[in-house]
């Protein structure tokens, strides 16, 4: 039987990295340490685009409910937080074998060239994207965005 083999989407792309086999030198020398399989949380990918009107930005959030992301806008610097849930149901006698999905709290913050409206700002989440529409104006102000 063959053993898992682990892979992690939210970690950089090491496909192209001499030394990505280095760490499977020592693989089986020693036991499994505690903070082995210890990953950070994932990072929150994302694309930010502009036109003559405003800001776009789409954050890639699987897995994530749009009642618990939070997006804020201070100026020019956005703000987007969010938490996954571990699924509690679970059939009696089931027990877990192997687990890599992420729970916890994602965070991500950034700031944009220019400042923009936040009374119009437009959030939508669909598909595991939420995607934002800032449009631009001169002056900013601290606002709280809700996700539809």
């Amino acid at each position: 039987m063959t053993t898992m083999t682990r892979w992690n989407p939210f970690k950089a792309s090491t496909r192209f990295d001499p030394l990505v086999r280095f760490e499977d030198l020592f693989r089986g020398l020693a036991s499994a340490a505690p903070w082995r399989d210890f990953d950070a949380a994932p990072d929150m990918r994302i694309d930010v685009t502009e036109d003559a009107k405003a800001y776009h930005v789409k954050a890639e959030m699987p897995g994530v409910d749009k009642n618990d992301i939070e997006v804020s806008v201070d100026g020019n610097q956005v703000t987007i937080s969010a938490e996954t849930k571990r699924e509690s149901s679970k059939t009696e006698g089931e027990e877990a074998i192997y687990t890599e999905r992420y729970y916890g709290k994602l965070y991500r913050s950034f700031t944009l060239p220019g400042d923009f409206d936040g009374a119009k700002v437009d959030a939508r989440y669909d598909g595991g994207v939420l995607s934002l529409s800032l449009p631009k104006k001169s002056n900013g102000s601290v606002r709280r965005i809700s996700v539809s």
